[in-house]
């Protein structure tokens, strides 16, 4: 996700402008484009476990039969730590597909179905990973709440700003010029998603009964992004 301020300068000769009879302005002069940029590293705080569950057969009722079966007791399981923001849960994809033979027809069908654990609380969504049966780790991801990233682009963007306004002026005297005036200035921040930390196949990766899943998460990057154009004077 991306969010975006743009500050425009001079605002009320834009207005008087456009009271005026229209005119044809020469293209303007002596202006530079910048972009510069701050970035903060921050530790990640939000754990995302997916659960996965496979089956395959020849009548795709009893497939799905089956995957739901396995899901509404996971999903049953998982629930009884459920907290909100520490550990929340939710079912993730649901899909049942042909199988083809040689020949290009259908020889069977397959499916899949998966149960998310996301939230603050590492260790019980580890351990409650561990309790649930018949599903087997497909993925672990880290990320960064809400709040966390809020924490620090703050600074990231006061870091961004200050280079912007630095080089501004840096170049406005290498050219020879005694400083600048902004004419529009855009601010971005980028929210850093989920990272994933490690991504085993299902056959590879069995949760065992009450054994909680060790994860160590890392740091994550947000960076603010000053861009617009000065006015040399």
């Amino acid at each position: 996700m991306r969010t975006t301020r743009t500050i425009l300068a001079g605002c009320a000769l834009a207005a008087a402008a456009l009271a005026a009879p229209a005119q044809v302005l020469p293209p303007p002069q002596n202006v530079l484009q910048l972009q510069t940029s701050g970035t903060v590293e921050v530790q990640q705080d939000l754990l995302q476990m997916t659960l996965t569950i496979s089956r395959d057969g020849s009548d795709p009722g009893a497939v799905q039969s089956q995957l739901r079966s396995v899901l509404e007791a996971a999903l049953a399981e998982a629930k009884k730590t459920a907290q909100p923001q520490q550990m929340e849960v939710r079912t993730g994809n649901f899909s049942i597909y042909p199988r083809n033979n040689r020949e290009g027809r259908i020889s069977g069908w397959m499916g899949t179905a998966e149960l998310i654990l996301e939230g603050r609380d590492f260790t019980r969504i580890s351990q409650a990973a561990g309790r649930v049966q018949g599903m087997t780790l497909g993925g672990v991801s880290f990320g960064l709440s809400r709040e966390q990233r809020a924490r620090v682009e703050g600074e990231a963007e006061a870091q961004a700003i200050e280079r912007f306004k630095a080089k501004a002026a840096d170049l406005a005297k290498a050219f020879g010029f005694g400083g600048y005036t902004l004419r529009e200035v855009s601010v971005n921040s980028s929210e850093p998603g989920f990272a994933p930390r490690m991504r085993m196949m299902a056959a590879d990766a069995k949760v065992a009964s009450s054994e909680a899943v060790p994860v160590e998460p890392g740091k994550a990057a947000v960076t603010v992004t000053v861009s617009g154009s000065v006015q040399l004077r």
